[in-house]
């Protein structure tokens, strides 16, 4: 293999992280070549069109939008020319199992009202909440989540904190301490299902998403997160780089122990001097990595992790219904009967129990052009368990699950639906193995837990190899848009310019 151009980078996977990644790689003076296996860039935030519906097939919302905002302004672009947000009011809307609804606003007094409404009492610590939330937002996001936390110094210093703001405590735990009402404490601390966590054990730390949507509010993107993944496509384009598609990455390569590019499936060989991977650190390191020694990420020690439950993801279009089921709006979330028990059933106990929780997409209440004039697009998310512990064969059950779901869907939210549907598409954890390489199925990588966050996590800089660099949802900072978003961020801050620009910035300080 020849030497590596000094400015050459590849990015493995074009997901939001990558391509956020290859956008600071681009700013940064390197000439980036972007592989992925899909006909589409965006990974888990791309989209497919089938008979006029366009399914967004991974995350609804933006919460931080400055986040990209401030990517564009380092390319020297603004965001809102490339792409149009919607603020949601509301947010969205909780339909418990017994007939107590909460809805989720932006305004401060028609949130006070909601919970006054459900429990009065709850009223002062639901404020105390918000203010725990602000406090760990200050500290976990902006402290932690935009930092590098590959030294083990950084974890160390950081443990008073913790200590402080009890992040031993489970975000429910910490709910529970501060509202009775168990409507309120779902409300409050459902939010790391959303990034593969288990609510009853992950860190208190993540109630600072509460502050997120207080402070920057929730958004839809016009065209959905694949309107934003095509945006970023254009400015790596107008950047110089190349975002090559239907193409695998095989290996990553080294030369003199140092990654120096990737082998293609196909043989092709892309010298780089710098390599950032966005697939996930369980396939990076077991696959792409495998003829070399590793010392930390072993294949037994991936496989001893805990990783993110499943998903099963129903897409389906539905003809004429338009101004059918007035009262169900962009994002609706239908609660089962239990709570801590399914949700032990989802993690700990590995079992698809009949019963379910779901979160439902109605993008075409904001958005016409997801779907035919008249017709409706939906998307309905069920977490199950991954492919780990007693796993599911699909292949059999996807068909019995998604009769269960439209149960649920036809007694709670959008009767007589069934009779609609035009277009109709299933993804279960199979297809997140097989079609975004995560292992075991896992729809958010690494679960979020205290001991697999920040340094415990795999490195933003590879701790296998020299040059080789790591974002999404698997390393630090985690899940989520604004999580992969500031992986790219954090792994920036770990790569130097390219040598022309490091050439010119010397030049500049000695005069």
């Amino acid at each position: 293999m020849p030497k590596p151009d000094p400015t050459a980078a590849v990015v493995i996977g074009a997901g939001l992280g990558g391509l956020a990644a290859a956008m600071r790689l681009g700013a940064k003076g390197y000439q980036v070549t972007v592989v992925d296996k899909l006909d589409r860039a965006g990974g888990r935030g791309s989209s497919i069109t089938k008979g006029g519906h366009r399914f967004d097939l991974g995350p609804t919302i933006v919460t931080v939008p400055q986040g990209l905002r401030d990517l564009w302004a380092v390319c020297g672009r603004d965001f809102d020319q490339d792409v149009k947000l919607v603020a949601m009011d509301p947010y969205y809307e909780i339909r418990f199992h017994d007939g107590e609804t909460f809805t989720m606003r932006g305004d401060p007094a028609a949130m006070k009202a909601e919970v006054e409404r459900i429990r009065k009492s709850d009223l002062k610590g639901y404020e105390q909440f918000l203010k725990d939330a602000e406090d760990r937002y200050s500290f976990g996001y902006e402290g932690l989540g935009r930092r590098p936390q590959h030294k083990l110094w950084d974890l160390i210093k950081v443990l008073p904190k913790f200590a402080m703001m009890r992040a031993d405590r489970s975000i429910h735990d910490h709910a529970a301490r501060r509202v009775l009402d168990r409507h309120l404490r779902f409300a409050l601390s459902f939010h790391p299902l959303f990034i593969g966590g288990d609510p009853f054990h992950v860190t208190s730390m993540y109630g600072l998403v509460s502050h997120l949507e207080k402070a920057f509010g929730v958004h839809y993107a016009q065209g959905g997160i694949q309107a934003i993944a095509d945006a970023m496509v254009k400015v790596i384009k107008l950047q110089g780089g190349t975002v090559l598609l239907g193409q695998e990455v095989d290996e990553i390569l080294a030369q003199d122990n140092r990654a120096a590019g990737v082998r293609l499936g196909n043989g092709t060989v892309l010298p780089a001097a710098v390599v950032v991977s966005n697939a996930d650190p369980g396939h990076t390191y077991d696959r792409l990595m495998r003829n070399r020694f590793k010392w930390r990420w072993t294949p037994e020690r991936l496989a001893a992790k805990r990783w993110s439950m499943g998903l099963f993801v129903w897409y389906f279009g539905t003809k004429g219904t338009s101004t059918q089921w007035r009262d169900v709006g962009h994002h609706t979330i239908v609660v089962g009967p239990r709570y801590q028990a399914h949700i032990k059933d989802i993690f700990e106990n590995g079992k698809l129990a009949d019963d379910m929780s779901l979160y439902v997409h109605r993008p075409s209440v904001t958005d016409p052009s997801v779907a035919p004039r008249g017709d409706d697009t939906f998307y309905v998310l069920s977490p199950v368990p991954n492919l780990a512990k007693n796993p599911v064969d699909w292949a059999a059950e996807a068909d019995r699950y998604k009769e269960k779901v439209a149960a649920v869907l036809e007694e709670r939210l959008i009767p007589g639906f069934r009779s609609k549907i035009t277009e109709s598409l299933v993804f279960t954890p199979e297809t997140f193995r097989d079609r975004y390489l995560s292992p075991y199925g896992a729809g958010f990588s690494l679960e979020p837990r205290i001991l697999q966050s920040a340094w415990f996590r795999p490195h933003n800089i590879s701790e296998e190899l020299p040059g080789l660099y790591m974002v999404g949802a698997g390393t630090h900072p985690g899940a989520g848009v604004p999580g992969v978003i500031g992986s790219a961020e954090v792994t920036a801050q770990l790569i130097p310019d390219a040598p022309h620009l490091r050439a010119r910035a010397y030049r500049m300080a000695a005069e």
